[in-house]
C-alpha cells in the first residue's frame, strides 16, 4: 500500500467502491472514484513511496492504452472488530483487472492501483514475477474479499 494514499484515507481523499460520500464534491449528486490499473516494466522503480501515476517506465504495446485499464469497482469496504481480529477494514475490487489481447514484448513485474478520479493518486503497487505477452490476454485475480485476503487491508493491530 502506498504510504500517501494511507494519509489520504485519513483526509477523506478517496471513494472505494459503491457507497458516495456526500459532504465530497456535490452535496446532491456524490459519485465514487474511478480506479485504474496500469503494468510497469520490470526495470522500473514504483513502491510504497509512490505517490501519483505517471506514464514514466509504463509498458506500450499493442492492444494497451497508457493509464492502464479501468478497475471494476463494485465491491464496497468492509470492517469488522473482534477479539480475534482487532479492527480491520478491508476493500478488494470486484473483479479480475484484465488486459485483453495485448502484446507486451518488455519484461513487466508489476502494477499500480491508482484513483483517477482524484488525480491519479496511488493506491497500492503490487509486484509479480517478470512477464511478457504475444497477442494472449494478461490477467490479474483479485484474492477474496475476506480480512485476511482482501487486497487492501488496514488494521488496528
Amino acid at each position: 500500500m502506498c504510504t500517501s494514499f494511507m494519509e489520504q484515507l485519513m483526509l477523506g481523499q478517496h471513494q472505494l467502491g459503491t457507497s458516495t460520500i456526500v459532504s465530497r464534491g456535490s452535496l446532491t449528486s456524490p459519485t465514487t472514484d474511478t480506479l485504474k490499473a496500469a503494468l510497469f516494466l520490470a526495470s522500473a522503480t514504483i513502491n510504497a513511496s509512490t505517490t501519483a501515476y505517471s506514464s514514466t517506465n509504463e509498458v506500450t504495446g499493442t492492444n494497451y492504452s497508457a493509464g492502464g485499464v479501468t478497475v471494476t469497482n463494485a465491491t464496497a469496504p468492509t470492517s469488522t472488530n473482534s477479539s480475534a481480529t482487532a479492527g480491520v477494514a478491508f476493500f478488494t475490487p470486484s473483479a479480475s483487472i484484465t488486459y485483453t489481447n495485448v502484446t507486451l514484448s518488455t519484461a513487466f513485474d508489476s502494477v499500480l492501483l491508482y484513483n483517477s478520479t482524484q488525480s491519479n493518486k496511488a493506491i497500492a503497487v503490487y509486484t509479480f514475477g517478470s512477464q511478457t505477452v504475444t497477442a494472449g490476454t494478461f490477467s490479474l485475480t483479485m484474492p477474496s474479499n475476506t480480512i485476511t485476503t482482501a487486497l487492501l487491508r488496514l488494521s488496528t493491530t
